[in-house]
């Protein structure tokens, strides 16, 4: 019987950026939006604050956009200060790419095995699915889910008895499946 497994998103993440103004290198995003038209064009930014300090940064949403070519669901959106907006702005890689940003997924997501009641089984098939794209390594998934230590996972892997068509001792954020034989 194949089990799922949901990596879910609990919080935001933080923003990995340096702060101008101290030494920290993470923001908190405060979900708000800052909208300023010029003319027929919109800039859009989301807000961030500085975990040491709370100064303010702004990551580019959009910049120098006609306003006809912009959704009005968006618009709206931005104007609403969506908190699902943020979310998935923070998560989109053209955002992250064009304001050189990374993100901190430490302590922002949890797994969900949907109970323990597989745990007794001698054949473990397991369907890991991402809610949101948080980078983990699939030892530290293997190690919580199935109540394990990671160094009795990887030494599971080195035996054969954790088997996966993917690559199990690197970082994922995609999908994957596993088998577990005790």
């Amino acid at each position: 019987m194949l089990n799922n497994w949901v990596v879910m998103p609990t919080c935001l993440p933080l923003v990995l950026r340096r702060c101008h103004m101290c030494t920290s290198e993470s923001f908190r995003a405060s979900g708000k939006f800052r909208v300023n038209a010029h003319h027929k064009n919109i800039d859009a930014w989301l807000l961030l604050l500085c975990t040491s300090c709370g100064d303010t940064a702004k990551l580019t949403v959009l910049e120098r956009v006609n306003v006809r070519s912009v959704r009005p669901g968006l618009l709206n959106r931005l104007h609403d200060n969506d908190l699902g907006l943020t979310a998935a702005l923070l998560q989109d890689p053209v955002v992250q790419r064009r304001n050189r940003i990374a993100l901190a997924w430490d302590g922002a997501w949890r797994l969900d095995t949907g109970g323990s009641d597989h745990l007794d089984d001698e054949v473990l098939d397991v369907s890991v699915r991402f809610a949101a794209r948080v980078p983990v390594r699939p030892v530290r998934l293997i190690a919580e889910g199935c109540g394990l230590s990671r160094a009795e996972v990887e030494r599971l892997i080195a035996e054969g008895r954790v088997v996966s068509a993917v690559r199990l001792n690197g970082k994922l954020s995609d999908d994957f499946t596993f088998t577990l034989k005790r």
